[in-house]
């Protein structure tokens, strides 16, 4: 049986661990929390627990303040990958999207539609023109208000 690894989310390691593991000071670990650049997990009597991604994420804070980036510019640079991360994982989103769309528009343009895709019917009901080309265009037509 392979040996059990934790969730990269779960907060596991204690301040002494974490500051040995990133070879900041238990000190400096306190301070960027008070920054805001860091929240660690609390055990209920108040203790700190840092998981794996707070250890890379403060290893990552270390090499740029290393790099002479101020704690400002780093709070920055953090922000703005994780508003990368975040509309990366948008844009994968809406490709899915943009794809089933695609997949229901040449279904209804042909007329044809496998045993597993869905029953594709217009939310608004207005009608369809189809031509016989099957690598035509769908013209939706839409009644003025």
């Amino acid at each position: 049986m392979p040996p059990l690894t934790p969730d990269p989310g779960a907060a596991v390691y204690v301040i002494s661990v974490a500051a040995e593991l990133t070879g900041l000071h238990p000190q400096t670990l306190r301070t960027y929390e008070r920054m805001g650049l860091i929240t660690p997990g609390r055990t209920g009597g108040g203790g700190r627990r840092y998981s794996h991604h707070d250890i890379e994420l403060l290893r990552q804070i270390a090499q740029l303040t290393s790099a002479g980036i101020g704690i400002e510019g780093v709070r920055r640079i953090l922000e703005l990958e994780d508003r990368i991360e975040a509309l990366a994982a948008r844009n994968a989103e809406l490709v899915v999207e943009l794809e089933a769309t695609r997949e229901a528009l040449r279904q209804v343009a042909t007329g044809r539609r496998t045993p597993e895709s869905p029953i594709v019917k217009p939310a608004n009901k207005l009608p369809v023109l189809r031509r016989p080309d099957p690598d035509m265009s769908v013209v939706v037509w839409r009644r003025g208000r």
